[in-house]
């Protein structure tokens, strides 16, 4: 099975110690439109409290209803493996084969639709924290993982977003405050047993870590930080729905109708130098809809190559231009890659993607680093939300709980 090399800004394997930091495996190019989430399907992977439902969708375009089967591993906060052996942090087994597949009905790309929810009769998680659920085929070779998080309401975390205070970060960038307050009794040595995640817009790539309360409030740890907590601003998300791949919509610019449906967006402009303007948006996720058929999107929309431009009057000299989103789960690899055209003026690209609204940015590589704003620009009041996580791995415990979850959302601004 052909896989397509992947560079994820924070997506590396290394040795540390007998542990190893393992982030998510990138599908192969025949699976498709791998929607993985909990209580919303706009989400970019699941975030549930412990017994809560998890969702896992995907296609296989060879369309052979191939056998696939899934296993879950338990991980640290910091995303390296536990010591939990695997009945310590699941009921049943897992190593199942997906079971719950139909073939695509009607459209002009084949495949076959997968579908997963965990708990099932098999399995159910027994412990909270980091997750990877791994995707094998028949041969137990892994085809693609995709990580998860389950929590506990053992800490109350409240969060706010705020405007930087200092003048240089004023316009550009949005302040995470938040405080952590236990259940029951104290934390105790939680400047080293208590564990901080910050992400915004449920994306691992630019995740803030390692911060220490600041101020301890009777049982209430205090975390009003300027700087440590910040992240850029960046801006909305640009987007096309291309429910009906018949005609044109708002942001595409014309049809086609050929081997496979074809989808020509209109040519994306720069935002970096334009004044902030407020437009809704899924903050980067997707979502699979299709009215063209009255039954099931999930097996009976079909697939366009979707035709990418941005303007620019020359190539940039030191970096690549990428598209990316919740579609390909925020990835950087030669399927996405935008090429420059200098008769034209413009970066181009062409993803093949399923029916549906999508939410997609355009991002700079150099080397190793992801510039994300250099193309959008950053604004404070750009709409955006965000997490807080709070891990906590008690004296004489084996692993490390997450024992709340905080939610803002930077629309309700504060100064």
């Amino acid at each position: 099975m052909k896989k397509t090399l992947f560079f994820y800004f924070s997506s590396f394997i290394f040795s540390q110690g007998i542990s190893q930091i393992i982030y998510e495996t990138p599908e192969p190019d025949n699976i498709k439109t791998v929607k993985f989430y909990g209580s919303k399907i706009t989400d970019n992977f699941p975030l549930v409290k412990l017994g809560e439902k998890i969702t896992l969708m995907f296609d296989d375009l060879n369309g052979n209803e191939n056998d696939y089967y899934y296993k879950i591993v338990h991980f640290n906060h910091d995303w390296t493996t536990s010591d939990l052996l695997k009945n310590q942090y699941l009921n049943g087994y897992d190593n199942v084969r997906i079971d719950n597949y139909i073939n695509s009905f009607n459209t002009l790309q084949s495949y076959t639709h997968y579908h997963l929810e965990i708990p099932n009769n098999n399995v159910s998680l027994i412990v909270s924290g980091n997750y990877l659920i791994k995707v094998f085929d028949i041969h137990d070779e892994l085809v693609f993982s995709r990580r998860f998080c389950i929590y506990e309401e053992l800490a109350r975390v409240s969060s706010s977003v705020n405007r930087p205070q200092n003048m240089d970060r004023f316009n550009t960038h949005q302040s995470i405050h938040f405080s952590i307050t236990p259940i029951k009794g104290i934390f105790r040595n939680p400047e080293k047993n208590l564990f901080i995640h910050l992400i915004q817009n449920r994306q691992w790539n630019n995740e803030i870590k390692d911060l220490q309360p600041q101020y301890l409030s009777g049982r209430t740890l205090e975390y009003f930080y300027e700087q440590p907590s910040q992240f850029e601003g960046g801006n909305e998300f640009y987007f096309f729905d291309s429910k009906d791949l018949r005609i044109s919509t708002p942001n595409i610019s014309h049809t086609n109708k050929s081997e496979l449906y074809e989808t020509y967006l209109n040519i994306d402009i720069p935002q970096i130098y334009k004044n902030y303007s407020y437009s809704q948006d899924l903050n980067g996720s997707y979502e699979i809809r299709n009215i063209m058929m009255s039954g099931n999107p999930n097996n009976e929309s079909d697939y366009s190559f979707v035709y990418f431009s941005l303007a620019s009057d020359k190539k940039i000299s030191d970096g690549e231009i990428y598209v990316y989103g919740g579609f390909n789960n925020y990835g950087i690899s030669d399927l996405n890659r935008m090429y420059y055209n200098p008769s034209l003026g413009i970066y181009e690209g062409v993803i093949l993607l399923k029916q549906g609204f999508y939410n997609y940015k355009y991002v700079i590589r150099e080397r190793e680093i992801i510039n994300h704003n250099g193309i959008s620009g950053s604004h404070a009041l750009t709409e955006n939300d965000y997490l807080v996580f709070a891990y906590y791995r008690d004296i004489g415990a084996e692993y490390d709980s997450l024992i709340g979850v905080g939610k803002c959302n930077s629309f309700n601004l504060q100064n």
